[in-house]
This record gives C-alpha cells, sequence and structure tokens, in this order.
C-alpha cells in the first residue's frame, strides 16, 4: 500500500530556508516556463467579499520533476482583528507518473512566501545592476522583510528605506529590521523621499491605487512589483509602467489580466506587442534584459503554480532526507 506523508509548518519549516538553493529552483522553474512544454492553467480564484476574503488554487506540471502542486492559498484581510493571520493554506503534492497523492504540506502559507521572495530575488539578479546596494521597501509587512533577505542573497544591499501608509507601523519595521539585519534602515516620511536615488525598489502591498508614479523613475532603477495578483489591485501606475526601458512579466497571460500591466492596457499607455516580454526567456537567453546600466527596469510578478510546484518538490525532497513528516497508509 503506498503512503502519504503529512508534512507540518513545523517540519517545513526546520529543513526549507529562504536560501540560495530555493532561489534557484524558482529560478528554474520560470526557465522551464519559457523552455519546456510546462501544463499550468490559469488560476482559479474565489472572492468572498463578505468577509474580505479571497482564495487562489494555483497549480503547474513541470517536466523533469517527479511530482506537481495543487496549491489552495486563502487571504482573509480582516483576520487580524480577530487574533489570526491573514494568509495561510496547504500545498497537496501528487505523483507526475500515477497521479498518487504523495503529500500534503500543511504549511499555513509558509512555502507561498519563500518561493514569493524567492522570485523577487530572481528578478533583482536577473535585471538589476549588479552593483546595486540601495533598496526602497514599498510595503512594512512579512513579505517586505522576507524580501529584503532574499535580494540581500543576490546583491550587496547595504541601505535600505521604508515606506508604508501606516506610518508608525514603518517607523517600528524599519527599526525591527535594523536590528535583525544590522543595515542602515530608514523609513521614510513620504514615498517621494523613500525612492529617491536608490537602486532598487520592491512594492509589496494590497494597494488599489498606484503608488509609484513616473515621476519617481530615474537612471539605473530596477522595480520589483508583486503586489498586483488580482484585477483591482495596482501599485504602478499605467503613466511609470509605459515610461520603464524594460518591462518584464513572470507569465504575461497572468499580467494581462492581474497584474500591472493589466492596468496600463487598459489605460491605453502601453501596447500588447512583441516588446512586451517573460522572465523565463530572459532567463533562457532568448530576450534581452536589462542592456544598459542607466535603464529603467520593472519586473511584474503575479505568482505562479510553476513556483509553487518547484518550492513544493524541494521542500518534500529535504523533509523526506530530514525525515520529517507522519506517514499514513490510504
Amino acid at each position: 500500500m503506498s503512503e502519504v506523508t503529512l508534512l507540518s509548518e513545523v517540519d517545513l519549516r526546520s529543513c526549507v530556508a529562504l536560501d540560495l538553493a530555493s532561489i534557484d529552483a524558482v529560478e528554474q522553474a520560470f526557465v522551464l516556463l519559457a523552455t519546456a512544454a510546462v501544463a499550468m492553467p490559469p488560476i482559479l480564484r474565489l472572492d468572498i467579499p463578505e468577509h474580505n476574503g479571497e482564495v487562489d488554487v494555483k497549480t503547474a506540471y513541470l517536466p523533469g520533476l517527479e511530482r506537481f502542486a495543487i496549491k489552495v492559498s486563502p487571504g482573509f484581510f480582516d483576520n487580524p482583528k480577530l487574533g489570526l493571520p491573514s494568509l495561510n493554506g496547504m500545498m497537496m503534492l501528487l505523483s507526475a507518473r500515477t497521479g498518487l497523492l504523495e503529500a500534503l504540506l500543511l504549511d499555513n502559507g509558509y512555502l507561498t512566501a519563500v518561493r514569493t521572495a524567492a522570485a523577487g530575488a530572481v528578478a533583482a539578479r536577473c535585471l538589476s545592476r549588479e552593483d546595486s546596494r540601495s533598496v526602497a521597501l514599498i510595503g512594512a509587512g512579512e513579505q517586505a522583510a522576507l524580501q529584503l533577505q532574499a535580494l540581500r542573497l543576490v546583491r550587496p544591499i547595504d541601505e535600505v528605506r521604508v515606506w508604508a501608509r501606516d506610518g508608525q507601523k514603518a517607523k517600528a519595521f524599519s527599526q525591527a529590521l535594523a536590528r535583525e539585519t544590522g543595515l542602515v534602515v530608514t523609513p521614510g516620511a513620504s514615498i517621494d523621499a523613500a525612492l529617491e536615488g536608490v537602486d532598487i525598489a520592491i512594492t509589496c502591498t494590497p494597494s488599489r491605487e498606484p503608488l509609484i508614479e513616473a515621476r519617481h523613475l530615474h537612471p539605473g532603477l530596477h522595480i520589483t512589483a508583486m503586489g498586483s495578483d488580482a484585477e483591482h489591485k495596482n501599485e504602478i501606475s499605467p503613466q511609470a509602467l509605459a515610461a520603464v526601458d524594460c518591462y518584464v512579466a513572470d507569465r504575461l497571460s497572468q499580467t494581462r489580466v492581474l497584474g500591472e500591466l493589466h492596468h496600463a492596457l487598459a489605460a491605453g499607455t502601453v501596447r500588447d506587442d512583441l516588446a512586451l516580454m517573460e522572465l523565463g526567456r530572459v532567463l533562457a537567453g532568448q530576450r534581452l534584459g536589462r542592456t544598459d546600466a542607466a535603464q529603467v527596469t520593472l519586473c511584474d510578478l503575479t505568482g505562479t503554480g510553476a513556483q509553487d510546484t518547484a518550492i513544493a518538490n524541494l521542500a518534500f525532497e529535504r523533509a523526506k532526507a530530514a525525515g520529517k513528516g507522519f506517514a499514513f497508509g490510504r
């Protein structure tokens, strides 16, 4: 009788970290999207407006990997008022050969947080200047901290600026980051101050109105935008997106519907043409990303099932090697 392995968040945290191996696994998923016969259906999304909730279901089959993941990711944004986390979820890992369930990863959103931060590092490693040393974090939540952690693995960051709508939260977040990292971390009095002259900007908010405008762009800037994972979310103004030198999507079929590109297309500031490109194609050498130190680059990340399958496979292999989890028969 075949067995199913049950892995808790504690199990997964003990053997999966935000490290270069995780970043490389997510990068390989992007490359496969460009070079292999990946099967990745559109995101299934369920909105529960009465409770400020949403649920996304993502999946992908990546040729060469033994298993594929199906992820259920709820986000209920009033939960903090109830003393509960906003995000949770789980991943089901099935055999790509037989379709049999091999593992349930009850990660409560941990693996999603890791793979999202890893994707940010992949984008920065691919598109930002190698000598980038300063970053503006637009947002002061868990993902902002993880984005910085991941970014520091691929770029020599020594200056951090933070902006959030809640100034007190930005200040407390900055103080905590400074203690944890030993870096100079400054809360920005305004988004203009936070973005002025920085090498990299990372937006990770649920904003419904643009935060980065065309006036914020300056030579050499790289922007990783990851908050717009639903039609109503928007962090980059259509005018700013139209003004960048190099726009790159994680998956164009998604950013046309969910991402920052969606808003620029609707506003008519950008045309849907061959100038648009995907991160996997740049990583695979099929398209050019940044070609000049003075260019402004932008990576529009909406999150892909390919990333989930990649991180779930990595987590399962590490958990097996460490003897983690509870196995039970069908």
